[in-house]
């Protein structure tokens, strides 16, 4: 026995192919439509803010530039993967966290450091010799000296 799915019923596509007795040349399913209108619209708004008249040659293009991009879209679109998935689906691409390609920060240089003619004391030495600028104050001894004679 065989089981029949209804994938036949899904392979045909709405088409909407004009009004009746004067058909388009074309076929174009409605959810080409649905898409194309909106896009038609929103190719006329770019072109006049980017200074673009309206006139006959512009619009034509717009026409053009709206096929293109309608095509494109209605492309990946099908009963099994509908416009809101594939609008949901692309903003969530947009949104998501990237891994950061470059890391932060250049490359390490040594152009900022200062370097000095001198050594630089330890720092037991440095407290000493900031302290013996006092008048009072002795010089130190070394490590392990006697601080006088033995008896």
């Amino acid at each position: 026995m065989r089981i029949r799915t209804d994938d036949e019923v899904y392979r045909v596509d709405a088409v909407w192919l004009g009004p009746p007795k004067a058909t388009f040349p074309w076929r174009a399913r409605y959810v080409a439509w649905g898409v194309g209108i909106p896009v038609f619209l929103v190719v006329l708004a770019v072109e006049r803010q980017l200074g673009f008249g309206f006139g006959f040659f512009s619009t034509a293009w717009a026409f053009v530039i709206t096929i293109l991009i309608t095509r494109m879209i209605t492309a990946k679109i099908s009963h099994e993967r509908p416009l809101g998935a594939v609008m949901t689906m692309w903003l969530r691409e947009l949104q998501t966290p990237r891994e950061k390609t470059s890391g932060e920060g250049g490359a390490v240089t040594a152009t900022k450091i200062r370097v000095r003619n001198e050594r630089p004391l330890p720092k037991h030495k440095r407290h000493l010799a900031a302290a013996g600028s006092h008048p009072h104050h002795q010089p130190a001894r070394p490590r392990g000296a006697r601080t006088s004679a033995p008896r």
